[in-house]
């Protein structure tokens, strides 16, 4: 099928926005990569993934409040790691050393999951098609959760708005042991393993090879040099990417399926009404920018719309362009999505679940 195009509109605002970010990193001599922050940001967040795992590894922690403290501090660190250090890397961002980007983007396969799989996923179906149906895995249907309102509707999505919290723990234990090997076989059928150049042969051996290394470090290692058992060991496993993949997804989810967003669908020629750049305005908001803290960890995800907007620059920088991506957006007569807090994105996230469950009402 013939793929989505966008319309040819708005080139003053896209131009204009172009012209005001590139002054700003020029005129302050800065990089769009990543700087001093970035590395050390790094080496804070894979530390506290592998501190806590050598205590436990060593037999330096042996009871049980102490075994589950490190386990959510491992979660933590898991978390970090993905929205704070490959997220950048894999798009690029991190520096403008490509090798660098590729060596640390594989820091993902490291805690489980798959670089190549992720970087199609995300980087060209979600930031491409962004809320489009059909085109946007992120917003595919799932079954027993409704993203958008154009899936088919079922019985239980009315109810979706208690349970999506207790399934989004489960994001990256799926990304463990399904969703990899499902996605690589499925864009080996359709042909984006190919569009991205890459070998058939060479992505699959990554992916097993990765993941018996994790579960070689992560369960088998632990029951050889350690007194736990292997029941324990894997409960501790699980509770580590239940808290993790939690925070993935409640980090991710308000960016896009939030009460206000727009799902566009293309017209009968396959063309979206707005060009890309507008169209991420439409489809984006932002979160919790007013906290440092909140921002640091992670990975300035709460400034999506800049994200979306910029993907190859790094996330050091989004708090200092946002406000020259919101008055140019607000000067041209286009939105700027955000809600003030990050509780209060939960909330628009959770009133959007509730409004998709319901039964769509037949015109």
């Amino acid at each position: 099928m013939e793929r989505i195009k966008f319309a040819k509109t708005n080139h003053d605002f896209v131009s204009t926005l172009n012209k005001r970010v590139n002054e700003y990193f020029n005129t302050n001599n800065i990089a769009r990569h990543g700087n001093g922050q970035m590395v050390i940001k790094t080496i804070f967040m894979f530390l506290l993934y592998f501190v806590p795992y050598s205590l436990i590894l060593t037999g330096t922690v042996t009871s049980v409040i102490g075994l589950m403290s490190m386990v959510v501090l491992m979660a933590l660190g898991l978390a970090g790691i993905g929205l704070s250090v490959m997220h950048d890397a894999n798009h690029g961002a991190y520096t403008k050393n490509t090798h660098v980007n590729n060596f640390i983007g594989y820091s993902l396969n490291l805690v489980g999951a798959n670089a190549f799989n992720w970087k199609v996923q995300h980087n060209v179906l979600h930031h491409s098609y962004t809320n489009v149906h059909e085109e946007d895995e992120d917003i595919s249907p799932r079954g027993a959760l409704r993203l958008t309102p154009h899936s088919d509707w079922k019985k239980m999505h009315k109810y979706q708005f208690i349970y999506a919290w207790f399934l989004y723990g489960l994001m990256t234990i799926v990304w463990l042991f399904y969703k990899d090997f499902s996605r690589l076989y499925k864009y080996q059928r359709n042909g984006m393993v190919k569009a991205q150049k890459a070998s058939v042969a060479k992505e699959w051996s990554i992916l097993l090879g990765t993941k018996l290394f994790y579960i070689g470090y992560a369960f088998v290692l632990p029951l050889l040099v350690t007194p736990l058992l292997w029941w324990q060991i894997l409960i501790g496993l699980v509770a580590m990417h239940y808290i993790a993949g939690f925070i993935l997804a409640i980090i991710f989810q308000p960016a896009h399926v939030i009460e206000g967003t727009e799902f566009p669908l293309p017209d009968e020629t396959r063309t979206l009404e707005n060009n890309w750049a507008v169209h991420q305005l439409m489809t984006t908001t932002n979160f919790g920018n007013k906290s440092k803290w909140f921002s640091w960890y992670v990975g300035g995800l709460n400034f999506q719309i800049e994200h979306h907007l910029f993907p190859n620059v790094c996330h050091v920088h989004y708090n200092k362009i946002a406000s020259i991506v919101k008055s140019t957006a607000h000067e041209f007569g286009l939105p700027y999505k955000s809600s003030r807090t990050f509780f209060n994105a939960l909330a628009g996230h959770a009133r959007l679940l509730k409004q998709l469950g319901a039964k769509p009402t037949i015109v």
